[in-house]
């Protein structure tokens, strides 16, 4: 069991509970959520350690990393996958400046992503720890995926970009693994991270039921401000951020399912729409914000 008797973001002991969150996942079991007074930074409180982790990702409904296309929320996913992934490979150029280079997924799933990036040229490589996803990658895309293990093996200095889409959340040596990244990047690469955004809209209007709670799988729940604080501690300056458009109908239509709405996916979409529009007057209240980092020797 995974518990802080102080802030894992600011060293604080102004640490209070905030709110307890259904695992709708897996468990059914309630995990709780701790905010720090100082800083504001909130995190899961006594989530099962590492090893046992695993259990928590026992889902045919954890679809993150499936290419399954069975239900409507799946579907929708799908769709929006394909286009996100065009997306993201225009971040990646723009933000290294490079038509071609070398990059790292880390949390790189069925490869998906450093596929679409190989065929544009680059020299890809991926960190995922789950054994299917990696053989689907290999098999599938012909990609180089190393278990995270090998993270401390790779070519020192190695990286123009290495990407993290929605994982950091998930890592329990988070501090190690940014230390790692940054001997891993050149030393003008980009780092691009991904992360649910818990000072938005839509955490605001769910509460408790928002989807990217996700417990117990979500350990550390940044908001801009406090993922600033972080990205300084480990020696990163935030050069950007922008958000991620399309998180907020899905979250939405996640959350409207853990509120055991009727017609979730319709009630989602209308939710999402009109929590995107507001989006457009405050970008930093979006459902998730994509961070663009430099290393502060840069």
């Amino acid at each position: 069991m995974l518990h802080h008797n102080t802030c894992p973001l600011c060293k604080s002991s102004e640490i209070v509970p905030h709110f307890s969150c259904t695992d709708n996942l897996v468990s059914r079991k309630n995990f709780d959520l701790f905010r720090c007074s100082t800083c504001g930074f909130i995190f899961t409180q006594d989530a099962p350690d590492e090893v046992e982790s695993g259990m928590f990702y026992k889902s045919a409904d954890y679809i993150s990393h499936t290419d399954s296309s069975r239900t409507l929320f799946e579907k929708a996913y799908q769709a929006v996958r394909r286009y996100m992934l065009r997306r993201k490979r225009r971040l990646v150029i723009r933000s290294t400046g490079k038509q071609q280079g070398s990059i790292l997924d880390i949390g790189s799933g069925t490869g998906h992503f450093l596929n679409i990036m190989k065929e544009a040229g680059w020299t890809t490589t991926g960190i995922e720890i789950d054994e299917e996803a990696r053989k689907y990658s290999s098999s599938g895309f012909g990609l180089k995926i190393v278990e995270p293990s090998g993270l401390g093996t790779l070519l020192t200095g190695g990286f123009d970009c290495i990407t993290l889409w929605h994982v950091a959340e998930h890592v329990y040596d988070l501090q190690g693994y940014f230390a790692n990244i940054k001997q891993l990047l050149k030393p003008e690469g980009s780092l691009i991270v991904a992360l649910p955004n818990t000072g938005s809209y839509d955490c605001n209007y769910y509460g408790r039921d928002w989807a990217a709670w996700d417990v117990p799988r979500h350990l550390w729940h940044f908001n801009p401000e406090t993922f600033s604080l972080f990205a300084k501690r480990e020696g990163f300056n935030v050069a950007s951020a922008t958000v991620l458009p399309f998180d907020v109908f899905y979250i939405s239509m996640l959350s409207e399912r853990n509120r055991k709405s009727k017609a979730p996916f319709l009630k989602g979409i209308i939710r999402g729409k009109i929590l995107f529009l507001h989006t457009l007057f405050n970008k930093m209240k979006g459902s998730s914000v994509v961070y663009l980092l430099r290393a502060e020797n840069q």
